[in-house]
């Protein structure tokens, strides 16, 4: 096995690129703690540490992410996913116990595109009688 691993975690447009290193816990996301750059958010930290958890290897790995596109939720999950691909990648038999967790699944919707004569992709201007 080599001493860094990389995957890569999509969401929407959201793209994340992991590097899993052995070391003793740190997790970097675009160079802040996980608290500083989603805001503290309790969801989005338990969201991210979720993969970690599951595998039971929690304090094991530092893990750097590079994440960039869409919105804070489309990049915990990007997040996610990468996290769980680097630890697949580092222990092929922790993919059963990520995939029965649905961690290593991407999540395919997107965002559908806007119809002209609509204001969105499916809502229609409001009707006037008058």
């Amino acid at each position: 096995m080599t001493d860094r691993i990389i995957a890569t975690g999509r969401r929407k447009e959201s793209v994340a690129r992991v590097r899993l290193i052995p070391g003793t816990g740190k997790i970097l996301i675009n160079g802040k703690t996980p608290e500083d750059y989603f805001g503290g958010r309790e969801s989005y930290l338990k969201s991210v540490m979720l993969p970690l958890e599951t595998a039971n290897v929690l304090g094991r790995f530092d893990i750097i992410a590079k994440v960039e596109g869409g919105g804070t939720t489309g990049q915990v999950e990007a997040v996610r996913l990468g996290i769980a691909r680097a630890l697949v990648e580092y222990d092929e038999s922790l993919r059963p116990v990520l995939r029965k967790e649905g961690l290593l699944t991407r999540d395919p919707r997107e965002v559908e595109r806007k119809k002209y004569g609509l204001k969105k992709a499916r809502r229609a201007p409001q009707f006037s009688k008058r």
